[in-house]
Formats: C-alpha cells, sequence, structure tokens
C-alpha cells in the first residue's frame, strides 16, 4: 500500500521540479548551440565578418511610419560597433508632442556614406521617446498650506494636478548590436532572435546583418521629465554597447515579459520595480535573486498554510498574548494602507493584503467572536474565558501598560512633529504616515507581551512554530530583497528590525524546551499512548 503523502510535501516536490525546469529553460535560453559548417548544415553566417564600414544615424519624428518629417539628431560617420559610448543630445520637441502627444526615434545602423532610407542593408528599430503618467499629488504642509519647494523656486507657477496621463519624455536611449562571431543551424533559428534578424543571401551563401536591440529595460521612471506645453528642447543620453549572444537573449526575453505585464494592468511604476531587478543588479546576483524569490514564495504559502491550520485548530488562547494578536492585525492593515497611498509595486502590496485578510480572521478567533447578521447591522458576541486564559490575559494587560508608557507618547510627538515640519498630499496621507512610522519604529514592541507571556508560562509549546520558522526565513530572505526591490526607507528597515524579534524568540526556545510529557492546552501529551482495544494475532 502507498503511504499517504503530506499536502507540505507534495508542494515542496512542485517546488523543486519547478526550480530544474525553469534552470532548464534558462540553460535553453542562454545558451545556443553554433552551426558547424564541415557537417554540410545549412549556416547563417555574420555580415560583420567581413568587417564592413558603418554608420550610424538616429532620427526623431511623430509616427512610427517614419514618413512624418524625420529629424536627424545624432550621425557618427565611422561607426565602430566594438567601442561602447554615450553621448547627450538636445533634442526638439515638436508642438503636437508638447500638447501630451508621441515622439518616436529610429536607430540606424547603415553602409557609411549611404542614406539610410535608401541602404538595402540597413537595419533599424523603433522607439517611442515618450510614456504617459499619471502625476503624483502635489505635498503641502497642511498646517501653513504653502509648499516649501515654491521657496527656493518663486518663479514656478502652481498649477492644479490632472488626473489624466501626461506625456513625459524618456531622457535615455540604450541600444545594442550583437557582436559575437555566431554562425546559426539555418534550419533551427532561435525564435526570440529571429525576429531581430535581417537575412540576405547570396546564392547558396546566407547572412545576417547586424542584430540590433533598443534596451527598453533602461527605461525608468526615475529618469522620465515631465514635456511642458512650453518646452521647446529636451536633452538625451545616448547610451551604446556591445551583447552577447546569451544576455541577447536573456534580454528579449525580460522585455517581453515586462511587455505582457503591462498588457495585465500593470503601470509603468509596477513595471519599473521589475525592471530595476534586471537593470540595477548583477547576472550572477540576479540569478540568486530568482532563487531568493523562490523559496521566499515557497515559504511564504507555507507560512499561511501552517498559520491558518494552526488557528483552524486554536480553542483555546492559553499562553497566547490576544493583544500582540490584535496589535499585529492593526499594523498590518496600516501598513497595507501606506504602501497602497505611496503607490508602492504590486509585488509587495499583494502579500500584504493577503496578510490583513488571515490578522482579521485570526483576531476573530483569538477572541472568540461570532457575528450575527439583522439584516443590514451586525452583532457580536464574544465568548468565554477559562481561568489559564483569563491568567494570560492578566500577564497579556501587565505587559501592555509598562509598554503604553513609553509607546503612546513617543508616537504622538513623532505625528506632531511631522504635521510642522514635513508636507502631505492630504490629512489622510499624514494619519497614515504618522501611524505607520509609529509601526515601523515602535512596533516591534509590541510583540513583546508576547515574550513576557512566555516568561511567565516558562513555556513556548502554544505557539505556532512551523508557520513561525517560515516567517522566520522569509524574514531573512526580505533582508535581501529590502536591497533589490524599491519599498519606503521605512519598510525597509522593518524587514531588519523583525531579526531582533526573531532572535529573542529563538532565545526562549532554547531556554524553555518542549516537555513531550507535559499535557498541553488541547489535553493530550505527546508520550501519551493511544488508547483502543488490544487486537488478537
Amino acid at each position: 500500500m502507498f503511504q499517504k503523502t503530506s499536502f507540505t510535501t507534495l508542494i515542496i516536490g512542485v517546488f523543486v521540479v519547478y526550480v530544474l525546469h525553469t534552470c532548464w529553460v534558462m540553460y535553453g535560453i542562454v545558451y545556443t548551440k553554433p552551426c558547424d559548417e564541415s557537417s554540410g548544415v545549412h549556416c547563417v553566417t555574420p555580415y560583420l565578418a567581413k568587417k564592413p564600414r558603418l554608420q550610424l544615424s538616429i532620427y526623431t519624428s511623430l509616427k512610427a511610419t517614419g514618413d512624418g518629417n524625420p529629424n536627424l539628431i545624432l550621425n557618427i560617420e565611422d561607426f565602430d560597433i566594438h567601442s561602447k559610448f554615450e553621448r547627450k543630445v538636445n533634442v526638439s520637441i515638436p508642438k503636437k508632442t508638447r500638447n501630451n502627444g508621441t515622439l518616436y526615434t529610429y536607430v540606424f545602423v547603415h553602409q557609411a556614406g549611404v542614406s539610410p532610407w535608401h541602404d538595402n542593408k540597413e537595419v533599424h528599430l523603433v522607439a517611442q521617446l515618450t510614456s504617459y503618467m499619471v502625476l503624483k499629488p502635489q505635498e503641502v504642509n497642511l498646517i501653513s498650506g504653502e509648499d516649501p519647494t515654491q521657496q527656493s523656486e518663486p518663479h514656478r507657477k502652481t498649477t492644479n494636478v490632472p488626473d489624466r496621463p501626461v506625456a513625459h519624455w524618456r531622457s535615455r536611449l540604450t541600444f545594442n548590436i550583437m557582436a559575437d562571431d555566431f554562425s546559426f543551424d539555418g534550419e533551427s533559428l532561435p525564435g526570440d532572435v529571429h525576429r531581430y534578424m535581417k537575412i540576405l543571401q547570396y546564392g547558396k551563401k546566407v547572412q545576417y546583418l547586424p542584430i540590433l536591440f533598443v534596451d527598453l529595460l533602461s527605461n525608468r521612471v526615475k529618469d522620465l521629465m515631465v514635456i511642458n506645453s512650453s518646452t521647446t528642447e529636451l536633452p538625451l543620453t545616448v547610451s551604446y554597447d556591445t551583447i552577447s549572444l546569451g544576455k541577447l537573449r536573456f534580454w528579449i526575453h525580460m522585455q517581453d515579459a515586462v511587455y505582457s505585464l503591462q498588457q495585465f494592468g500593470f503601470t509603468e511604476k509596477d513595471a519599473d520595480e521589475i525592471k530595476g531587478i534586471f537593470v540595477d543588479t548583477n547576472l550572477y546576483f540576479l540569478a540568486l535573486t530568482f532563487f531568493v524569490a523562490a523559496f521566499h514564495l515557497l515559504f511564504d504559502f507555507l507560512a499561511f498554510k501552517n498559520d491558518i491550520s494552526f488557528w483552524k485548530k486554536k480553542k483555546s488562547m492559553v499562553g497566547m498574548s490576544s493583544k500582540a494578536v490584535l496589535w499585529r492585525c492593526f499594523s498590518t492593515i496600516v501598513i497595507f494602507l501606506y504602501l497602497l497611498d505611496e503607490q508602492t509595486s504590486m509585488l509587495i502590496l499583494i502579500p500584504a493584503g493577503v496578510g490583513s485578510i488571515i490578522e482579521v480572521w485570526k483576531v476573530k478567533k483569538a477572541f472568540k467572536m461570532q457575528i450575527h447578521w439583522h439584516g443590514l447591522k451586525p452583532t457580536f458576541k464574544f465568548g468565554t474565558s477559562d481561568e489559564s486564559e483569563r491568567r494570560t490575559e492578566a500577564y497579556d494587560t501587565q505587559a501592555m501598560k509598562y509598554l503604553s508608557y513609553l509607546l503612546y507618547p513617543l508616537c504622538i510627538g513623532g505625528a506632531g512633529y511631522s504635521l510642522v515640519y514635513v508636507k502631505y498630499k492630504s490629512w489622510y496621507s499624514w494619519l497614515i504616515n504618522s501611524l505607520v512610522n509609529g509601526v515601523y519604529a515602535f512596533g516591534f514592541l509590541f510583540m513583546l507581551p508576547q515574550l513576557f507571556v512566555n516568561y511567565k508560562f516558562k513555556s513556548v509549546a502554544h505557539l505556532p512554530w512551523k508557520a513561525f520558522m517560515y516567517k522566520a526565513f522569509n524574514t531573512f530572505i526580505d533582508d535581501v530583497f529590502a536591497f533589490i526591490i524599491t519599498m519606503p526607507t521605512s519598510h525597509r528597515l522593518a524587514c531588519f528590525r523583525d531579526d531582533v524579534v526573531f532572535l529573542g524568540y529563538l532565545y526562549q526556545r532554547w531556554l524553555y524546551p518542549v516537555d513531550k510529557s507535559r499535557v498541553n492546552e488541547y489535553g493530550q501529551s505527546y508520550d501519551e499512548k493511544p488508547k483502543g482495544k488490544p487486537h488478537k494475532d
């Protein structure tokens, strides 16, 4: 007979298969088998092997088809593909673009001395130099009603922030050419590279022209500039470098993935967070990030699963700090609202929202709350506590009493200081920021009542250790992500704050080992043998 497989084992098995499959797919992307001409296979050789004289021409146009009076902004007559460069040029902005229109750029690599519009050996790509985003609401001092930036910029006119997307200027244009002397198998060309290839045939000989690639992942939100109706000229930084075939294929797949996310509703800011992971990170560190993210996802799922399982079976709150549960619920909701107000990446926002829902459910279990609806009017009913639970509540109240002497003055003082000296979008924004600053700066102290209850009971057996360990692993993974994913500074510091609390719980775990012969709150003992009728052989 087959042994029953646990759900956790099944999930870990699926996770291992997923990681191995992803590694195999990634290997297939970065490694391309070269064509062996001696075996008689039909090969496609590089045109660059003949070392032709090339020229670089970059134009701007109002239309993607090129028939909108293109304007030449950069011309390099003797273009060396092996020499990287970065140049700044000033681009004239047409009136239509200034009125919330679009501007395109054409990057041509063609034969030297030949017009790119009449060269049969030219390669070119079209990219947008404009993007559309909704402007952030203007922040002001809520007491005085003034914008501190206006004091340093008296000539700046105050305007109402429109709620529609506004044209922004992409101040960077990055492009690459695949410079590897690589011959492709004509019968099995990689589909990702094939759409960037232009092939010429001379009798039986087939060559591919230089593979040109415009790096859209390098277009970051921080480089965007608002296009005003009075703007006639804007700077553009043109960057060029060679790229290997493996990195080119990987970059094409990542660029397509970001585009797909935008089609599914991801905003420019959400996509920018993902771009930052690829662009601002070393490739080896990026590979490490993938494995870290995969394990983070696994531990998140297992922590949610074990936490829900633990609280679903929980019938008694002996040894558990109900105020810590209530505070955890309040803090997760505040953090979620803060991240929502700051327009944080969906990578951070979605797990925070799911965590908030689970914490609300745990509060309902902890206080034995029942909700009865009479039409649209809810009625709340709370369960009764036994003597052990009342003793736990007394220890919990005692710990919170001492903490309140320190926390409340600090939180109120911090909120008052920020109201006077910091600017906000609205009173709601100030309230959420004040609450979340209190949560981030002093919130870990609200975890101390549970440590105090553990100390009074001299036991940690009542804690959900499986879920706790998964969350602890994720805490250290969050320390890595704190340097990779863009997030508010206070949220980043909170990742390291949780490490201190985790070490405190570990110390109590070592100090108060679980006595397996001791009856727990369910009236069960680890050493207790199941009772039943003896069977006959």
